[in-house]
């Protein structure tokens, strides 16, 4: 496969190209990771070589679905977004989808849908897409873009393959992406497993870092999904995950960072 406008990431590039070569891409994917690491990157990717009519390394960026898709026109690529901004996929959306994909491709073998914060989706929506992702039509694919795959049905996971991305493979993040990373590492195993108080000396790191604690945070609640599916106490990673995802937000209306770390212990230990 030619992913190279994907930036690092070796390890999952070469898992597609041999999976492409050998067996075809899958019907169903999960794609996450923190802000920056190139989420709908792939999925565009993943999209165009699904529809890429090239007898070579597909996608090939040149034939004509390939540019569709780069410009956004192909008949046989949905991207399902909340019917407003900041707000979930509907089951509704997802029950209309799934008429949609009953239907044949307009011009290709294949048709794709790319689902924006597929793990944003009430139990209701994703208990319809289930069974979609399990009785769909073989020609449908589907690309689930999350900010946390633990915030998707364990039902709905495993149907999916996994593809957990990173900032570049440090190839574009630089120190920078590194040290978010390592910060959202700590800040997890804190939410993970420590007391208040050590949450709480552990969160101040956010201190200073208001330019990009949006993405901080997501990395976050990356990690938290992450250590939810190896195991651990998971009522109370995915409670920290979901109130992560309350801090994002607040994050984005310029609340002072400090407020931020008390309202997260605040948040973890009122009522646990």
């Amino acid at each position: 496969m030619n992913l190279s406008t994907l930036a690092g990431n070796e390890k999952i590039k070469g898992q597609l190209s041999l999976q492409e070569r050998r067996r075809g891409l899958s019907h169903a994917y999960i794609i996450s990771g923190p802000a920056g690491s190139g989420r709908h990157t792939l999925a565009r990717l993943l999209a165009a070589a699904m529809l890429c009519t090239a007898q070579g390394e597909r996608p090939c960026g040149q034939c004509a679905p390939c540019l569709k898709v780069a410009k956004g026109i192909h008949p046989d690529l949905s991207v399902v977004t909340g019917l407003e901004e900041g707000k979930p996929i509907t089951v509704d959306q997802v029950r209309a989808l799934r008429a949609d994909a009953y239907i044949r491709p307009n011009e290709g073998e294949r048709k794709v849908y790319l689902l924006e914060r597929a793990d944003r989706m009430n139990s209701s929506a994703q208990n319809a897409m289930l069974k979609l992702l399990e009785e769909g039509p073989r020609y449908a694919a589907f690309l689930l873009v999350a900010d946390n795959p633990g915030g998707l049905l364990e039902t709905v996971r495993s149907r999916c393959e996994e593809l957990v991305l990173t900032l570049g493979g440090c190839d574009q993040g630089g120190d920078a992406g590194g040290e978010r990373l390592a910060l959202a590492g700590k800040l997890a195993q804190a939410l993970e497993s420590a007391g208040e108080l050590e949450l709480l000396e552990t969160a101040m790191a956010l201190s200073g870092k208001r330019d990009e604690l949006s993405a901080l945070l997501e990395a976050v609640e990356v990690e938290l999904g992450n250590r939810a599916v190896r195991g651990g106490d998971r009522r109370r990673l995915l409670r920290a995950a979901g109130l992560v995802r309350q801090l994002r937000e607040a994050a984005g209306l310029n609340v002072n960072a400090g407020q931020l770390a008390g309202w997260l212990c605040a948040g973890m230990f009122d009522s646990l």
